[in-house]
């Protein structure tokens, strides 16, 4: 079983945010919805479903982010 970077998709409310991608970055997002759905089962019939949690895992995994993100809570509480 492959290991990628996200898992299901989770039924939330979403807001709704209006990109443009590079043509070879929806490329690469249908892609990743195919392999997602091959290792998962999980068929993932609208791709841009995949933007979220790619981006919630991408911020999640930048230290500099989540350290400065961390820090400015900390300030704003006192």
């Amino acid at each position: 079983m492959i290991k990628l970077k996200i898992g299901s998709i989770p039924d939330d409310k979403p807001v709704k945010l209006a990109v443009e991608l590079p043509a070879n970055v929806h490329r690469d997002l249908l892609a990743y919805a195919e392999v997602l759905a091959r290792d998962t089962g999980q068929a993932v019939t609208d791709p841009s479903k995949l933007v979220a949690p790619m981006l919630a895992r991408f911020m999640a995994t930048d230290r500099a982010f989540t350290k400065t993100r961390r820090k400015t809570h900390i300030e704003g509480e006192g």
